[in-house]
């Protein structure tokens, strides 16, 4: 075998091995699940004759897309908090409305309005906001903490 064409041979190898690996990270990185950012919450308590208010937003990362996300407040002292918040428990959780923010990034926001008998029923103290989101290859993530607000 010449030198040259031993030598393409091996530059061909390198850039096989090299395009195999970029696809794996590909491949590898487009399992990741979505990633959470700069999620808050603000409770507005009824005052008054005006409703109050609970609004929720929070980024979303997802390499494949955004499928869906979806939104939780619950008691911090409830049954939730004692046995722990699964994705089955959020199965039937509020939908939030997501815009783009750029890149594989979405702008996810969750307002619900609060009257006074919805706030004369709430338990008290902490709640915790829970957020389920699925990217479009399907993986999920779950954070049953993502913000928090009291109630008083």
């Amino acid at each position: 075998m010449s030198r040259r064409i031993a030598l393409s041979v091996a530059a061909g190898v390198v850039v096989l091995a090299g395009a195999g690996a970029g696809a794996f990270a590909l491949a590898y990185a487009g399992e990741q699940p979505p990633a959470l950012a700069d999620s808050t919450a603000r409770y507005t308590a009824p005052d008054g004759g005006r409703d109050g208010s609970l609004a929720f937003a929070t980024e979303v990362t997802a390499s494949s897309g955004t499928k869906s996300v979806k939104v939780l407040a619950w008691p911090e002292k409830s049954s939730l908090g004692e046995k722990g918040l699964t994705e089955k428990d959020m199965a039937a959780a509020e939908p939030a409305v997501c815009a783009p923010a750029g890149g594989d990034t979405v702008r996810c926001t969750y307002t619900v309005t609060v009257t006074a008998a919805d706030a004369a029923s709430s338990p008290r103290g902490v709640w915790q906001v829970a957020v389920l989101a699925t990217a479009k290859d399907g993986t999920t993530t779950l954070d049953t903490t993502a913000a928090d607000f009291t109630v008083r």
